[in-house]
Formats: C-alpha cells, sequence, structure tokens
C-alpha cells in the first residue's frame, strides 16, 4: 500500500467527497452545488469538509479535473485499442468514445461543455492539461496521419491563405501539442474539435428535438465520416 495511514484516509476521504460530488451534481445541477449537502451526505460536520475542499468553487474544479480525467482515458484507450497505421479509424473511435461517455454522464458533460456556472471561474493551472487531452489527441493522429504519409491534404475550402490573424493561437498550439503541422491542416483539426463536441452537445442537451431525428447513431457515424474526409483520412489508412 502506497503512503501514509494518514495519507490513505485523506486519499479516501478525497475520493468519497468527488463520489457525493458526482451525485449532487446529477440531481441538482452545478449552480446548486453545496458543501454543506456536501458534508450531510459523508456523515461529518461541514468545517471538517473544509479541511479537504475549500470552498464550493474548489468543489467544482475538483469535479472538472475528475470529468476531464475520465473522458481523457475513455477516449485514449478507444484509441489506443486501434492499429496505430488505422489513423481514420482511430479519429472515428475517438469521436465515438466521446460521445458514448457523453451520453452515459450528461451532468459531468454539462459541467464540462454546458452553459458556464455562474460566479465561477475554473484555474487554468488545474483544468487547461486535463481538458486539452482530447484535442491533443485528435491533433496527434492527424500529425501522425501525415508524417507517415498517410494523410490526403484536401483542397481548401477557400482560396485565401489562413489569416494573419491565426498565426499567433496556432502557433501557440503547435507548442502546446508539440506537433508539426501546416496552418490550413491544424484549423482543421481545430475545426473538427469543435465540432465533434456540437454534434455531440445537440444530442445532450437535446437541441435536436424528441424524435426528429430518426437514427441519431447514423447521423454522428455520417458526421464523423465528413469530419474525417476533411481532415484528409483516407479509408483504409
Amino acid at each position: 500500500m502506497v503512503g501514509t495511514p494518514r495519507e490513505r484516509a485523506r486519499a479516501a476521504t478525497m475520493e468519497e467527497i468527488t463520489r457525493i460530488g458526482r451525485v449532487h451534481l446529477a440531481e441538482h445541477g452545478a449552480a446548486a452545488l453545496s458543501l454543506r449537502a456536501v458534508a450531510r451526505d459523508l456523515g461529518v460536520v461541514s468545517s471538517a469538509v473544509y479541511r479537504y475542499v475549500a470552498s464550493r468553487d474548489d468543489l467544482l474544479t475538483l469535479l472538472l479535473v475528475d470529468a476531464y480525467g475520465e473522458l481523457g482515458d475513455a477516449v485514449e484507450a478507444a484509441v489506443a485499442r486501434v492499429p496505430a497505421d488505422r489513423h481514420r479509424d482511430r479519429f472515428l473511435a475517438l469521436g465515438h468514445a466521446v460521445r458514448a461517455w457523453a451520453l452515459a454522464e450528461p451532468s459531468r458533460y454539462a459541467l464540462l461543455y454546458g452553459a458556464p456556472v455562474p460566479g465561477y471561474r475554473a484555474p487554468e493551472e488545474s483544468t487547461v492539461e486535463p481538458g486539452t487531452r482530447v484535442p491533443r489527441t485528435m491533433v496527434r493522429i492527424a500529425a501522425d496521419a501525415l508524417a507517415a504519409g498517410a494523410l490526403d491534404e484536401p483542397t481548401p475550402a477557400v482560396d485565401e491563405p489562413v489569416p494573419a490573424a491565426l498565426g499567433v493561437g496556432l502557433d501557440a498550439i503547435r507548442e502546446q501539442f508539440d506537433v508539426a503541422l501546416p496552418d490550413d491542416l491544424l484549423v482543421r483539426g481545430v475545426l473538427a474539435w469543435s465540432a465533434v463536441f456540437g454534434c455531440v452537445s445537440f444530442e445532450v442537451f437535446g437541441q435536436y428535438g424528441p424524435d426528429r431525428l430518426g437514427d441519431p447513431d447514423a447521423l454522428f457515424e455520417r458526421h464523423l465520416a465528413v469530419l474525417a474526409d476533411d481532415l484528409g483520412l483516407r479509408a483504409g489508412g
């Protein structure tokens, strides 16, 4: 067993606070989270919880990092199950993993990608790294395909080059994700990232309306195929 008894007891308490926080998030929503309510379900006085989680905002951050981590684990595991040279299939696996996790965990998905919680601002130092695992994996798939000569650079959607105003942001992405992708392809990757989550969000939050899609599985499959084509990820490669 790792750590001292005190450290193990603290870790167990943090796990229980996280579990209870998940339940409250699903039942009451992020804006209604309360440390007093968590303490009640934990069976301790509220002052005892503050030794572990100092405020409601800290509880939100704890749940954010937890959800980002679980989503990232699910996506990376799904991608890892696909052979490394099947880049298109790895992208499809990523998209399906995002959707499956979101549909299974709608309240936690809403915390990550729904409306902002009033009065709360996620601290970048603890949320940016876990929050960018999925787009990092997506961009890495495209970069690996390009390096393997398995990426068909598609015809630009517009004749003009990528606006210079985007250059600083694209350079920051290249540095953060450690990839060497040309501007147009990197922009397509960013748009694919937002499109995957946009489609998932429409489904999770009921924006398509009841019974109007017919087959949401088929629609999402088509959506991913269009995005894979736009990225230049050829079938079978």
